[in-house]
């Protein structure tokens, strides 16, 4: 091939072909049902995010020739991950002529051997060497678990042979249903910050999470499902998104109760005045409906718990804080560092401190130690606090207890990124393309993980984050679910529009998750709503992972409503979510309206208001054909009705939103928005716009009215389901 040729740009067909052989999407689907090219200049942005040369023809078919021979280059595949209960074919691939044994070494110390199955597969030459394919079928009966696969493969001629090692992942075949284990029912779903109580630092906290399970598990709820508990920046500005988190696998301390630490209790007279002073400004706030303001919050919660860590503890509290911090190993120990240095470096890190492993950061490791101390010693005692409240929620009734939900990505500049660069794409970020609702698309400014990092690395970050998250709950909500599947990688200085689809392994990633989520013995509901591929939501539904169904979204070919006996068993019923306006607000389009406001509509207000009455007007309408409501109905009675029809649905969990149940009007979060809107930063008031408190709740006539409305529609419905 002439310099000429391999110098010049490739034709669309061959980067095409480089896309399709790294899971790049080079077209899809819109939400309007248009057919859509991707350009050329996204997909070799995308693809040197992976490390991906394909700016030329001579480099496009190198990429091409380096996907054709990688299984080939390596001896067993980096990670297999199997379903319980199938077999699997294992590839081996060695010199040609040499012999290999195999053996599983299971996590708990067994082991035994494979026999090579009879499959003949022709060699194949690699750089001038002839290279051979053994195969070897796993049996269907391996137990569930993290393994390692071990050959040994001795060279023709020769008598020693070389060990090679990769790791197994043995991952259930379905997940148990909620109704399977008794644990089918409604819960409540609340943003915790914004539920405050007359103890409170301003925000809500894990003691306010325990009342909230007492509560509701006393008029029989099954869960609390709260927003993202994440970690966010050690410092000031702390970011208000829960969704936008430096590390989603540690949480976020100004969740911390300092009052219930159990140190607090011997803290000298001093020390503990300081703790007073240090609360009267955040809990005066929890009585004000203002903007939750994070930074004066943690401030003064973080003064506090400095002055408990430095009060010391037992010699048996000691130990349970070190066991905690062995168990939860490098990663924590990596969180805490970056911590330290966010600490010390507030506008950010100097040249060097680029991960944990540079040497100057091994120097500044020793400097920080107490502060990397005080920063494990937070996760320890949130983790404390978390498990007393699932404990709590689960003494109290309810059989599956906090819901925790997991963020789809991670802030660009934090820890999780710090601490493991090369599993992220760089210059990229995670998105949506256009769709109803949103319809200039969404960048998230969150990088994504690069699949081939994944595997490379046996999906152990994904394993590590699930397990962290599960170890006191009862289930997971994971944001954009799809994002297991393909996620839509947007390239720096492009549009939301202009990015692709980037596809994961999901058989994997979908059955680490489900590993996980099994030996917590959690239930996990994924938010998959947005564009899909058909396939995927039935995918998830076998696998025993319930979706999320809203009731707005649920419609018929023609448009009209779907009835509520034909909304989908196997999910989450809920009538709003957190990226919309609370039912009242719905009904009186406040989502129009604050669209319009904020400049995010790209037709006419005129139409799309036209639109959303008459969307709402067909609802209205399915409400007075189930005789729910009539014509001359308040607002209240409207939301009641919404509630008692999910109520009538043969979904395995159905949920109340906090905010209906007292009558808030106001969203919490306006996709599309940064600081235009007050995201997150919204407390829990009622229609009045005067704030409800945590324990105002238990006599509020507007929450005891819908609450019972539900539960009496929801008892009447199975009870007929039951004896059909």
């Amino acid at each position: 091939m002439s310099e000429a040729v391999t110098d010049r740009a490739p034709d669309y067909s061959l980067l095409a072909q480089v896309a399709e052989a790294y899971g790049v999407a080079t077209e899809f689907w819109t939400f309007e049902g248009e057919f859509k090219e991707i350009s050329p200049q996204t997909i070799v942005k995308i693809l040197g995010a992976m490390q991906i040369d394909s700016t030329t023809e001579e480099r496009c078919l190198e990429a091409l020739e380096a996907a054709r021979t990688r299984p080939w280059r390596l001896t067993l595949p980096e990670c297999s991950v199997v379903r319980a209960g199938s077999s699997a074919h294992i590839p081996v691939h060695l010199l040609d002529g040499s012999s290999v044994t195999m053996e599983v070494l299971l996590e708990d110390g067994g082991s035994f051997q494979i026999p090579q199955a009879d499959i003949f597969t022709e060699p194949q030459e690699i750089e001038g060497t002839l290279i051979g394919q053994a195969t070897f079928v796993l049996p269907d009966d391996l137990p569930l678990g993290y393994h390692t696969i071990r050959v040994r493969i001795v060279p023709q001629g020769k008598v020693e042979g070389d060990i090679s090692e990769s790791p197994l992942i043995v991952v259930p075949e379905a997940l148990p249903l909620p109704s399977e284990r008794g644990a089918d029912g409604w819960g409540v779903t609340t943003q915790l910050y914004s539920v405050r109580s007359r103890d409170s630092w301003g925000i809500g906290d894990t003691a306010d999470l325990k009342e909230l399970c007492s509560l509701f598990a006393s008029m029989g709820a099954q869960y609390v499902l709260a927003n993202p508990l994440h970690a966010a920046e050690p410092i000031t500005p702390m970011t208000p998104s829960p969704y936008l988190p430096v590390s989603r696998r540690f949480f976020n301390p100004i969740y911390i109760r300092p009052e219930d630490i159990r140190e607090v209790a011997y803290v000298p007279a001093a020390q503990r005045s300081l703790i007073e002073w240090a609360a009267e400004k955040p809990k005066a706030a929890s009585l004000e409906n203002e903007q939750i303001d994070r930074d004066m919050i943690w401030e003064a919660k973080r003064s506090a718990l400095e002055v408990i860590y430095q009060a010391g503890r037992s010699q048996a509290r000691q130990r349970d804080f070190n066991r905690f911090r062995e168990e939860q190993g490098q990663g924590l120990e990596d969180f805490a560092l970056w911590c330290a240095l966010a600490e010390k470096y507030p506008d950010g890190f100097p040249e060097g401190v680029t991960s944990p492993q540079s040497m100057y950061v091994q120097r500044e490791k020793a400097e920080l130690a107490e502060r990397i101390d005080f920063f494990c010693w937070l996760q320890w005692i949130i983790d404390e606090q978390l498990d007393e409240a699932q404990r709590s929620a689960v003494r109290t009734g309810m059989k599956i207890g906090i819901f925790h939900d997991l963020a789809v990505g991670v802030h660009p500049l934090g820890a999780d990124m710090w601490a493991n660069p090369d599993m992220y794409a760089r210059d990229i970020a995670l998105g949506c393309p256009p769709d109803m609702y949103n319809q200039k698309g969404q960048n998230w400014s969150q990088p994504p993980w690069r699949p081939d990092s994944l595997r490379r690395e046996a999906y152990r970050p994904l394993a590590e984050l699930v397990r962290t998250v599960l170890r006191h709950a009862g289930g997971l909500r994971i944001d954009h679910i799809l994002g297991l599947f393909r996620q839509w990688w947007i390239p720096d200085g492009m549009d939301s529009s202009e990015g692709t689809y980037v596809y994961f392994d999901h058989e994997a990633m979908v059955g680490v998750v489900m590993l996980e989520a099994y030996r917590a013995g959690a239930v996990l509901v994924g938010e998959d709503l947005g564009v899909s591929q058909p396939w995927v939501i039935d995918y998830l539904r076998g696998r025993g992972i319930l979706g999320t169904s809203v009731l707005w979204f649920e419609k018929n070919a023609d448009g009209s409503f779907m009835l509520p006996q034909h909304l989908p068993e196997r999910a989450m019923a809920m009538v709003v979510t957190h990226d919309m306006p609370p039912a009242a607000g719905y009904l009186g389009l406040d989502h129009v309206e604050l669209r319009d406001k904020l400049g995010l509509l790209t037709e006419p207000v005129e139409s799309v208001r036209a639109k959303a009455a008459v969307e709402r007007d067909k609802m209205l309408q399915r409400l007075r054909e189930r005789k729910l409501i009539d014509d001359n109905s308040p607002e209240r009675v409207k939301v009641e009705a919404l509630y008692r029809y999910i109520a009538q649905a043969p979904c395995e969990l159905e949920a109340i939103a906090l905010v209906d149940a007292v009558g808030e009007l106001r969203t919490q979060n306006q996709p599309g928005t940064n600081n235009e809107y007050p995201n997150w930063r919204v407390p829990l008031a009622d229609g009045t716009e005067k704030v409800v408190l945590v324990e105002d709740l238990a006599a509020n006539s507007r929450l005891i009215s819908l609450v019972s409305a539900f539960t009496d529609e929801f008892s009447r419905a199975h009870k007929a389901a039951a004896q059909m």
